[in-house]
C-alpha cells in the first residue's frame, strides 16, 4: 500500500492512544520520473495530510534518488527493492543507535524533535548517509571525519530528489557512528561552513546538532556496502528546499483532479470528495509555510 489508507488510520489511532510519544515516520514519496502507480499524487496528498496531523518528524525519501545512489555509489548495476531497503535501513539504524548503544553524545528521539522542528507543521526532513561506497571503492577513498561530513551535504547524496541549495536549512542533525572525536566533527562542520555548502535561514544561524555513538556501522551479510568501515554519518535536516517536493506533487495532483480522473475509486471506498480538496488546500498552506520560513527577516527601520 501507499500509506494513505491503512497507514494514515494507524497513525491516527497511535496519535490518539499515545499522544505524548514522539512519532517518527519514514515515507517513500513519488519520484520525478519513476512512478509505480497512476494514482500516486492522490495517495501522497492524502498521506501528507495525515502526516501533518499525526507525526512529529517525517523523513521523506524517494525511490529514484535511492536508485541513483545504488548505481553510482554502490556499483549496483540493476538495483532491486532489496538494495533500496538496505540503504533506508542504514539511515533508520543510525537514528535508533542511541537507543541501543552508549556514546559520547547521544541524541534520543525527543531531542530530534526539539532540535529539528522550529514550527509544528514544518517537520518534513531530508536525509543523507555517508560513506555510501562499495567494497571496490573503499580501499582507495579517504574516509576521514571531514570527508564524510562534506559528503553528507552534497546534493547527490540526498535520499529524495531535491536540491538543498535551492532553499535554506533551518536545522541540521548529524549522527556520527564509530571512531569519532568531537573535536574533529567540529572541524568537519567548520569546513562545510567555510565552503558555503550550507546556507541557514537568518533566524537560525547556528543550527547544528551532533550525536556521537561509539558503535561502528555493521555491514549486513549479502549487502553491497563496504565492509569494515570505521565510521559513518547520517544527516537529517530540515530545509525549506523540501517545498519543491510538495510543489511537484501538487502539480501532478491538480492535472488529474481537474478532470476528476480516478476519483470514483476513492469515493467508492468511502472517501468523501471534500477530503481530497481539504488535503490539497492543506498542502498548499504547507508550501506557503516553507516559503515564508525561508524568506529574509525584514527588520523595522532604526533597529
Amino acid at each position: 500500500g501507499t500509506g494513505s489508507g491503512f497507514g494514515a488510520l494507524l497513525l491516527e489511532r497511535l496519535s490518539a492512544d499515545y499522544g505524548k510519544k514522539s512519532k517518527l515516520s519514514f515515507s517513500i514519496y513519488p519520484s520525478p520520473q519513476v512512478s509505480t502507480s497512476v494514482v500516486e499524487p492522490y495517495n501522497t496528498v492524502l498521506s501528507t495530510h495525515a502526516f501533518l496531523e499525526h507525526t512529529d518528524v517525517a523523513v521523506i525519501m524517494d525511490n529514484e534518488a535511492i536508485y541513483d545512489l545504488c548505481m553510482e555509489r554502490l556499483d549496483v548495476r540493476r538495483p532491486f527493492y532489496t538494495n533500496l531497503n538496505q540503504v533506508v535501513a542504514q539511515v533508520i539504524s543510525s537514528l535508533t543507535a542511541s537507543l541501543r548503544f552508549d556514546g559520547l553524545l547521544n541524541v534520543d528521539m525527543t531531542e530530534f524533535q526539539t532540535n529539528l522542528v522550529p514550527y509544528p507543521r514544518l517537520h518534513f526532513m531530508l536525509s543523507s548517509y555517508a560513506p555510501l561506497i562499495s567494497n571496490s571503492k573503499a580501499t582507495h577513498e579517504q574516509l576521514k571525519i571531514k570527508d564524510i561530513t562534506i559528503s553528507a551535504f552534497q546534493p547527490t547524496n540526498m535520499m529524495v530528489k531535491c536540491d538543498p541549495r535551492e532553499g535554506k536549512y533551518m536545522a541540521c542533525c548529524l549522527m556520527y557512528r564509530g571512531d569519532v572525536v568531537p573535536k574533529e566533527t567540529g572541524a568537519g562542520i567548520a569546513i562545510v561552513r567555510q565552503k558555503k555548502m550550507v546556507q541557514f535561514v537568518d533566524w537560525s544561524p547556528c543550527a547544528f546538532k551532533c550525536g556521537i555513538n561509539s558503535e561502528p556501522p555493521v555491514r549486513p551479510p549479502g549487502t553491497c556496502f563496504a565492509s569494515n568501515l570505521k565510521r559513518a554519518l547520517c544527516m537529517i535536516s530540515n530545509s525549506t528546499a523540501v517545498g519543491s517536493v510538495f510543489t511537484r506533487l501538487d502539480r501532478k495532483f491538480d492535472l488529474m483532479y481537474a478532470k476528476r480522473a480516478f476519483v470514483h475509486w476513492f469515493v467508492g471506498e468511502g472517501l468523501e470528495e471534500g477530503e481530497m480538496t481539504e488535503s490539497r488546500e492543506d498542502l498548499a498552506a504547507l508550501e506557503k509555510d516553507y516559503s515564508e520560513a525561508g524568506a529574509e527577516t525584514i527588520h523595522p527601520e532604526g533597529e
